[in-house]
């Protein structure tokens, strides 16, 4: 006889979409560090660290997270790195992310104009001055929009941290339909609750790209230059 739907059922799935919150924040904020440092490496004067952090951006996003999900949680302790379910989850998407983040990040900043570059040069202002004052502000405006956007595919691809046994909330609606076997139902809510995540953060991106072309840019020439 099948258990019906119940409200510890309810309750658990909850559970899992706080743990698919609570993974999709790691890996945002791991990946997003590691992406700016990507992102810097992919512009570096020195093409030796172009090259390298460009071959490390094709190896991620030409292996399926899926595979470096395995890599990570059945890898490391044949080296003697014992790892849990979730962290081993939360690296993984965040070297996942980095790699997308990394790429989204370096064009907005290619794609701030040159003549702006020119400019803080002609200032005399040093190399860190011109990334931080003049160029990343600037970058910062184009790059939120896609930024957002994809942070939905981060909350979508957390559901395949089930296969190394973290329980998430696609996990949490396995297991309760392989209890009541009402799939219907059962997947019915979880697509719910996922949109219920995703939802909110579409309409923000959408909202953010319609209004991305109506800010103005800060013309470089208020910035005071430095007096040695």
């Amino acid at each position: 006889m099948n258990i019906p739907l119940n409200f510890a059922h309810i309750q658990f799935l909850l559970e899992g979409t706080f743990w698919t919150v609570i993974l999709s924040l790691m890996a945002f904020g791991g990946g997003g560090l590691m992406g700016f440092l990507i992102a810097l490496g992919r512009i570096a004067p020195v093409r030796a660290v172009r090259v390298v952090v460009a071959a490390w951006v094709q190896l991620i996003q030409g292996t399926p997270l899926l595979i470096i999900m395995f890599m990570v949680y059945f890898g490391l302790p044949q080296l003697g790195l014992s790892i849990s379910p979730l962290l081993a989850a939360g690296v993984s998407l965040t070297i996942y992310a980095s790699a997308y983040l990394g790429e989204i990040w370096r064009g907005c900043i290619q794609a701030v104009p040159r003549a702006q570059w020119e400019a803080a040069e002609c200032l005399a202002l040093s190399g860190v001055q011109r990334m931080f004052k003049v160029i990343l502000p600037q970058a910062i405006k184009l790059a939120t929009p896609p930024t957002v956007g994809f942070s939905v595919q981060i909350i979508k691809n957390t559901s395949l941290a089930s296969v190394v046994g973290f329980v998430e909330l696609a996990r949490a609606g396995q297991l309760i339909n392989n209890s009541i076997f009402e799939p219907f139902i059962i997947y019915l809510i979880v697509a719910t609750l996922y949109f219920c995540l995703c939802f909110p953060v579409s309409v923000l991106s959408r909202r953010l790209e319609r209004g991305a072309p109506e800010k103005k840019v800060k013309p470089v020439s208020t910035v005071s230059p430095r007096i040695n």
